[in-house]
């Protein structure tokens, strides 16, 4: 039998009580700790990069000069009919309105929407024949995320920070910053813990001069005082939960992070320090690319104070700031990518100038690529058939390319890369059995590969 104490009686309440909760609330607590990897680590953290509403490989890194030949006809028969979300499969090819050349010593082709990025060719890996299996946005979102096309399940983010915890005390393990605009349509969920335990949900850090909203202490109240405050407010928690309550055990936890976040979050988010070269170097000189790159240097900046995994986002709210170029795919393009270019270039050099970049995984994709047909005359629909998404550093062959697409974009051929081959490469990289990492969940072992992936392993050896 459970029962409530109100907090009127809770000088009245039970030691006994409180020390079950306490007890409940420490474990929780050992949810934050760095746990040992199941075997040696290529990486110790992680530095998504996603580009919300899916960029076009066939005009970013998959050249089809196919789509040149024969742009303004239909695609072959032999294709079979294959439509987008918004078209039904007769409807022309497009080629791509930029040039491809090669750079670095491997001699990987880039489109010229990528100036910086191209200089960064030698370090990175394409995978160019991923898959997933939804036509829209926020299912498609989800795969990749959390391996599953509906919401509700654990994100990546979570299963990393379940399984090895974080390396810092004073900041969040899993750290989310979505583009000032809005969010993806895929929403919370994409970085949500699910059914894990609360604590590992990822944590919103915003653009701007605050970061981390509430987290300056009102004025006039001391550190002790706030400390005093907090320890009443925590037994009042404990009192109205049961020791098998989670949830509020995870609210504990929070708090006590909140506290000692006041005095190392905001010096790990004041960039005022960093060198004028470092600065230039991200783009926060430019209006330009004054808030992705802002955000490439706090991602930067996080992972060398221990956080764990880093979720970046470009775009999101209005479709105006998404990368899903339905019409008008040469201005959508050159303005996303504009906006991310540098930044992103800065964030592969900074990392590797540091020494991070060897321990630092940083991935860069989306929910789907795009067909190589044309929709509206000048843009192109959804295609979840074959896109590429490319990895860096904490282990990473750079100077690769992984799997193909057919002449014109459309599908993967050969080797086809599903998302729990994705989230199991990523898993291998970090140190972790994609078996042994799992989660007891009404009765059944539930893993972030479910019934297993098979890892990349072109991508690291």
């Amino acid at each position: 039998m459970t029962f409530s104490i109100s907090r009127r009686n809770i000088l009245r309440a039970s030691a006994n009580g409180f020390g079950a909760v306490a007890a409940e609330w420490l474990l929780q607590r050992q949810a934050f700790a760095a746990k040992p990897p199941h075997f040696a680590p290529k990486a110790k953290s992680v530095i998504f990069l996603f580009m919300v509403g899916a960029p076009s490989s066939m005009d970013t890194f998959d050249p089809k000069p196919s789509l040149k030949k024969y742009e303004g006809q239909p695609l072959p028969a032999s294709f079979g009919k294959v439509g987008g979300q918004f078209t039904d499969g007769s409807n022309p090819l497009l080629a791509s309105p930029w040039e491809f050349q090669r750079y670095g010593q491997s001699g990987i082709p880039v489109s010229s929407l990528y100036p910086h990025l191209a200089q960064c060719v030698d370090d990175i890996c394409f995978v160019r024949s991923f898959y997933t299996e939804s036509v829209v946005h926020a299912p498609a979102m989800y795969q990749v995320h959390t391996g599953r096309i509906l919401m509700g399940w654990p994100s990546m983010g979570s299963w990393v920070t379940y399984g090895l915890g974080s390396e810092t005390d004073n900041l969040p393990a899993y750290v989310v910053m979505p583009q000032p605009e809005g969010t993806p349509e895929g929403g919370t969920p994409c970085w949500g813990s699910g059914f894990l335990p609360a604590v590992h949900q990822g944590t919103l850090l915003r653009s701007g001069a605050s970061p981390i909203l509430n987290l300056k202490p009102p004025a006039g109240v001391t550190p002790e005082k706030q400390r005093r405050t907090l320890d009443l407010l925590q037994q009042m928690n404990a009192m109205d939960a049961t020791p098998q309550d989670q949830e509020m055990a995870a609210r504990i936890a929070s708090y006590e992070l909140a506290f000692k976040m006041q005095t190392s979050a905001p010096e790990a988010v004041d960039i005022s320090k960093e060198p004028e070269h470092i600065r230039k170097m991200y783009g926060i000189d430019q209006k330009r690319t004054v808030d992705f790159g802002m955000r490439c240097l706090l991602a930067r900046r996080m992972v060398e104070r221990g956080v764990r995994f880093v979720q970046l986002y470009s775009g999101g709210g209005p479709v105006s700031m998404q990368w899903d170029a339905h019409s008008h795919l040469k201005a959508n393009h050159e303005k996303m990518c504009g906006l991310t270019d540098q930044p992103v270039a800065a964030l592969l050099q900074d990392l590797k100038q540091r020494g991070l970049l060897d321990t630092t995984l940083v991935i860069w994709g989306s929910e789907f690529g795009r067909l190589p047909t044309s929709e509206s005359g000048n843009g192109r629909d959804h295609n979840p058939h074959g896109y590429t998404m490319w990895f860096a550093g904490g282990g990473v062959k750079g100077g690769r390319i992984i799997g193909e697409t057919d002449e014109f974009g459309l599908r993967g051929v050969g080797q086809r890369y599903h998302m729990r081959d994705f989230h199991a490469t990523i898993l291998e990289l970090l140190g972790m059995d994609q078996n042994r990492l799992w989660y007891l969940h009404n009765g059944r072992h539930e893993k972030l590969t479910d019934f297993g992936g098979t890892a990349i392993k072109e991508v690291f050896t």
